[in-house]
């Protein structure tokens, strides 16, 4: 019994799981009971913590079991993320068994980045945390740890100084090999192939003196890469360390015993062995320095944010850490200052510019009332601001956090790349065995079989395979985000690009957002005077937060209302209430006064003319027309005309009647709309839009039309004022700019045609090298710079993306 105990104690899973949408006590229950039904599951939930407390007895019960159960009863459980700077990877080969190792955990879902060496995890917390995640990624023989700013701080330094202890191994490894390379040139001057007997300008023991310290000291690093990956993997892990260390090796070991042995006749590759290593280090580090430049982008918004601020302390202006700001606090920017924390402006006037978070180069006005933005800087006036958005919750610390999450991340063009990847060293040594194999049954000698095996051995290369795809997206991703573009993922960039179909709401979007009463028409069998038809209609509105009531609202600023009582509201037709006994109607034309005016020829010539019109009427009698536009963006028509040259329809969704939709449009340049659309059938038009088999965005301010941006295929959420607009679409534009989605688009564009360039370039180049080293056509040595160079290409040719820019205004 004890026995039994003690190895059921031992098979006791405890789990801490946080749970979001409890509301009271009865919430707290019902998971409980839930959970407790699952075979071997004990669970305790507590509604303060909102989290779950779950023993596990039983084999038959997983985590994900747990979650499905929590998330079947109507609840959730938050999936936590952490991202782990990852050191010792060499090519794509490490990448992708990083990968299966870390997916292989329950609840985890891993994608990591060769070009940025971390890996972005997101897990199901309580069933694993980042320690064992960690400790995963070290036993598959690399090292790793949690990212914070202040680690990639230290992670840089050590990087950098890593790079120049390898550039000094480098320089030491050029030294050594010059003779080699060089004796290898007169020998080829003078027609002697290949160093036949007795013509070695060089010495054989002072030749084989030169590369030895080449091959195991400077070289140690591939040696050590293999020992890892083998142990870690097996032959399935084997990477682009295991092709040098086994080509270089081989080339130097027949060099070895020929020399050792005297053979005179034979011949000798030392020049080969350690002019590959020599190269393949110049390879790495050029890649490096290159790969340094993709993160260029949040390196320069993370130095953006101000370390300082200027706060009132007893009737002093005081210096403090910009960290320290809590929401609340007052702090003074003075002409020429950064902006520490993202606020709102109390008092005083000046002109910001914004060009650092929205790319845009015009100042902009700001006054009390207004919101500023962190890092952003203030050029004329004094401001005095409360701040609103501190430390993680600035909109720049939400645009690096996107940056960051996009640049991490997988687009669906590279798992092609991904799965070469899998197999490709085993299958390379493979054909250098079978390279090995054919020349000796062709008759050639065990050397000059063995140098093509090498050969085929050092060309391959992996790495360009996994940076083709990485590189690419972390500039395009940084240069959006440097021109107000944040794209949240490579798969919503990837699939931006087949764009056919653009859907956009019409006010906010294609117009200012700002309506303002034009005209007041009290109707002739009404006795309403125009104030009296105003005041009525703001006094329906008063509260309400919707555009056209906010135009009513200010215009009667200045008025006294009265109460209005029994408010209701009908969602696209308009509100009611009783005011002073009687039953006034606020609406559309085709609803108020049972829509006695819907037909009206004032009614039409105001809505011909782009204005939308509201109808006042008392116990269903017409006391009176408000109209009020909504004017079109400056660039509004010029937008649409860029997109349409692009080849995509732009269709605009209103919820207006056809007669202003129509002049709205007409002006746009848009040929095609939909009215009278409700808000809540939004996401139906967009389904709708779908149907045809296109690609179709939606572009609308990510939280009204935060349904129909989620039916889309990808959703653009324009004007982002803070942390929490940034996630509510697929790509957040912070301009208010509809040409930024064409922007966006011709980034989209010119990003996937730079991956498929680099996947061209890794490709032809590996389809072309192989083959022709294993029919003894290339030079070890030749193959070894053609495979230093393939990485190098494939990331300098990613780097010619910044100098993308979107169209000027």
């Amino acid at each position: 019994m004890n026995e039994t105990a003690a190895i059921a104690a031992t098979t006791t899973r405890r789990l801490d799981l946080p749970v979001s949408g409890m509301t009271c006590a009865a919430c707290a229950a019902r998971i409980e009971k839930v959970l407790n039904r699952l075979p071997g599951v004990s669970a305790s939930v507590n509604l303060a913590a909102e989290r779950a407390q779950v023993q596990m007895s039983s084999a038959d019960t997983t985590p994900q079991q747990l979650i499905a159960a929590i998330e079947k009863a109507g609840f959730g459980v938050p999936p936590q993320s952490v991202e782990l700077a990852i050191g010792g990877m060499t090519c794509a080969a490490c990448a992708t068994r990083i990968e299966k190792v870390l997916n292989r955990i329950d609840g985890v879902e891993a994608a990591v980045n060769l070009a940025a060496e971390t890996a972005r995890i997101r897990f199901v917390p309580g069933a694993v945390d980042p320690a064992r995640l960690v400790q995963a990624v070290e036993k598959a023989g690399f090292t790793a740890r949690v990212a914070d700013e202040r680690m990639r701080a230290e992670e840089k330094a050590k990087k950098e100084a890593a790079w120049r202890a390898e550039r000094r191994r480098f320089w030491i490894a050029a030294a050594l090999t010059a003779p080699l390379v060089a004796q290898m040139f007169w020998m080829f001057g003078s027609d002697m192939k290949h160093g036949e007997h007795g013509g070695d300008p060089l010495p054989r023991w002072l030749q084989m003196l030169l590369a030895t310290p080449v091959q195991f000291w400077i070289g140690w690093r591939f040696y050590d890469g293999t020992w890892k990956a083998l142990r870690g993997g097996g032959i399935g892990g084997a990477n682009m360390d295991v092709l040098v260390a086994l080509g270089t090796t081989m080339a130097w070991a027949l060099s070895a015993v020929v020399t050792l042995a005297g053979l005179a006749h034979e011949h000798v590759y030392f020049e080969a062995s350690a002019a590959v290593i020599t190269l393949v280090l110049m390879g790495k580090l050029l890649e490096a320095r290159a790969k340094a430049g993709t993160t260029a982008a949040i390196e320069a918004l993370l130095r953006l944010a101000p370390k300082t601020a200027r706060i009132e302390r007893d009737g002093q202006l005081v210096d403090v850490p910009a960290d320290t700001l809590l929401p609340g606090d007052v702090f003074i920017v003075r002409p020429g200052d950064a902006i520490p924390v993202d606020g709102q402006v109390l008092a005083g006037a000046s002109s910001v510019n914004e060009a650092m978070l929205t790319g845009e180069s015009m100042p902009v006005a700001k006054a009390a009332g207004d919101a500023v933005f962190a890092a952003t800087h203030n050029e004329l006036g004094q401001l005095r601001c409360r701040a609103t958005g501190v430390g993680e919750h600035t909109l720049l610390a939400g645009i690096i956090r996107l940056v960051a999450e996009a640049q991490g991340s997988k687009a669906p063009v590279q798992r092609l790349a991904d799965r070469i990847s899998a197999i490709f060293v085993p299958a390379v040594c493979a054909i250098a065995l079978l390279a090995f194999a054919g020349w000796l049954a062709a008759g050639a000698d065990a050397s000059e079989a063995l140098i093509n095996a090498v050969a085929v051995l050092v060309i391959a290369c992996p790495c360009a395979l996994g940076l083709a795809t990485p590189t690419a997206i972390m500039v395009g991703t940084g240069q959006g985000a440097g021109a107000g573009i944040l794209v949240k993922n490579a798969e919503a960039l990837e699939r931006a690009e087949k764009i056919g179909v653009i859907a956009v709401d019409k006010t906010g979007t294609l117009t200012e957002g700002a309506p303002a009463v034009t005209d007041i028409v009290p109707l002739a069998s009404s006795p309403a005077s125009a104030d009296a038809v105003l005041r009525l209609a703001a006094a329906l509105e008063q509260g309400s937060e919707h555009p056209l009531a906010k135009a009513v609202l200010k215009r009667a600023a200045a008025m006294p209302l009265p109460a209005a009582t029994d408010f209701s509201a009908l969602p696209g037709r308009g509100v009611v209430a009783l005011i002073d006994g009687r039953r006034l109607q606020l609406g559309a034309p085709g609803w108020a006064a049972a829509g006695a005016l819907a037909d009206d020829a004032v009614v039409r010539r105001l809505q011909g003319e782009g204005k939308t019109v509201v109808v006042l009427a008392a116990d269903d009698a017409a006391l009176g027309l408000i109209a009020i536009a909504d004017p079109l963006r400056p660039g509004s028509r010029a937008a649409i005309a860029r997109l349409a040259a692009l080849g995509i329809e732009v269709v605009m969704l209103t919820g207006d009647n056809r007669v202003t939709a129509a002049a709205v449009a007409a002006a746009a340049g848009i040929a095609r709309f939909e009215a009278e659309v409700l808000p809540g059938d939004k996401a139906a038009a967009v389904a709708a839009l779908k149907e045809g088999g296109r690609i179709v965005a939606m572009v609308g301010d990510g939280i009204n039309d935060a349904p129909a941006l989620a039916a889309a295929d990808i959703g653009f959420a324009m004007g982002a004022g803070s942390d929490a607009a940034i996630h509510a679409a697929d790509i957040t534009l912070v301009k208010s700019d509809l040409a930024a989605v064409a922007d966006a688009i011709a980034l989209s564009r010119a990003t996937l045609a730079k991956i498929r360039q680099n996947l061209f370039f890794a490709f032809i180049y590996n389809v072309l090298g192989i083959p022709l080293a294993a029919l003894g056509m290339l030079n070890p040595v030749v193959a070894g710079a053609a495979m230093a160079m393939s990485s190098v290409s494939v990331v300098s040719n990613s780097l010619l993306l910044k100098r993308w820019r979107p169209a000027a205004r």
